[in-house]
């Protein structure tokens, strides 16, 4: 070995050694996404069992909601293209003057990346439909059907 060489040999091993090691690389991990969330308070159903505040998760299916997966996928078939499952009767909507009961409903939180604050009652017949299209994530009630 030359003495340029051996001189420049020396020189890098004495760069490496004040040179700080590179981080270990670690696998991709990307930051688990914000999952939906939703808040649901029901009152007055008739079955104090179903009365209460409900947390739910979906995606995956968590929470102390009495049952998260069938709640997730009924919002999941419910939700589409142009479809808000938690949607206010249109103004002007033609409904039955049926009474289903008192029960209520009161959702809050994110589903599909958007906020939800969304009220449930069974007043009319199309607040009845709506309420029933939501079912299992609003519980089956005891009031009048």
């Amino acid at each position: 070995m030359s003495r340029i060489t051996a001189t420049l040999a020396l020189t890098f091993a004495a760069l490496a050694s004040t040179v700080p090691a590179a981080p270990a690389v670690s696998p991709a991990v990307s930051p688990a996404p914000d999952g939906d969330h939703l808040t649901v308070t029901v009152a007055h159903t008739g079955d104090p069992a179903l009365d209460g505040t409900y947390e739910l998760y979906c995606h995956p299916a968590a929470g102390d909601h009495p049952d998260p997966r069938a709640a997730c996928a009924r919002l999941d078939k419910a939700t589409g293209w142009g479809k808000d499952p938690f949607a206010p009767v249109p103004p002007n909507t033609p409904c039955t003057k049926q009474y289903g009961g008192p029960a209520t409903a009161h959702v809050t939180g994110r589903w599909a990346g958007r906020p939800v604050d969304a009220r449930y009652d069974r007043t009319d017949g199309c607040e009845i439909s709506r309420w029933n299209d939501l079912e299992p994530f609003l519980p089956a009630t005891n009031s009048v059907r």
